[in-house]
């Protein structure tokens, strides 16, 4: 038998949008990072000569590029805001 503490709190479950909220922050920044390296090796190889950018799949990229991690950033600050809200909803519940 194990013997546990009175005032142990349940352990802290993560919901269905925190998952959400962090494997779309972990999805941008993973996008955003692998188009800036694309853009750099594609500009290495020639690819932005004669406006070779503005054409085909690289205007998304750069789109990706520029707007992935201010994305994430912000989707980082509502990860934290849920998080201390659910924490201290769970805090005033034990505490009553």
């Amino acid at each position: 038998m194990s013997k546990k503490a009175p005032n142990t709190p349940p352990p802290v479950r993560i919901n269905r949008t925190e998952r959400a909220l962090a494997f779309a922050v972990l999805a941008l920044v993973v996008a955003a990072l692998i188009c800036f390296i694309s853009v750099i090796v594609a500009t290495t190889l020639g690819a932005g000569a004669n406006d070779g950018f503005s054409h085909g799949i690289w205007p998304a990229v750069f789109f990706v590029q520029y707007y992935g991690l201010p994305l994430a950033f912000l989707l980082i600050i509502a990860l934290l805001v849920s998080n201390a809200v659910r924490r201290s909803r769970a805090a005033k519940g034990s505490a009553q």
